[in-house]
């Protein structure tokens, strides 16, 4: 499964949201500048949050975008649903067949589970406060949980 920048901007935007707009709706330049994304793309992904009903918007002097719900009721699963049109994982699994085509079919529907699972598992409060609770042996070896990877 590979997630569209849209959708990874999505969830960009959303997180700005829940950190920095807890005293009032930010504008579209704020949000441009917390998350790096051109204003004119930026437009394009608000608008399919807001029909999703995700984030909500008001003009004028005092107006801006904000969270439309609260930021513990919106999970990357959410996130992912709206802007990829669901998790997709065995899409194409065909149960019918061949044993072996029901066995892998099988094994890509579990899979898709548990995607799904811990994608529902984290939500934007969890990313505003940092990270959610990662068990130590899903650390990697340096405990370092935001590696620095270039292109990343």
């Amino acid at each position: 499964m590979k997630l569209t920048a849209r959708t990874r901007y999505a969830a960009r935007v959303l997180v700005a949201l829940a950190v920095h707009g807890t005293e009032g709706p930010l504008t579209t330049t704020a949000l441009s500048r917390y998350t790096d994304i051109s204003v004119q793309f930026l437009e394009q992904i608000l608008k399919d949050l807001r029909r999703g009903g995700l984030t909500a918007s008001a003009r004028g002097a005092m107006g801006g975008h904000r969270l439309a719900l609260p930021p513990v009721r919106i999970t990357l699963g959410t996130v992912v649903r709206l802007m990829e049109g669901g998790i997709r994982i065995a899409e194409h699994c065909a149960p019918a067949g061949t044993p072996g085509d029901r066995l892998t079919c099988l094994g890509w529907t579990r899979a898709a589970d548990a995607v799904e699972s811990a994608l529902d598992a984290i939500t934007l409060e969890d990313l505003a406060k940092g990270l959610p609770d990662v068990p130590e042996h899903d650390l990697p070896p340096d405990g370092n949980i935001l590696p620095d990877r270039p292109g990343a």
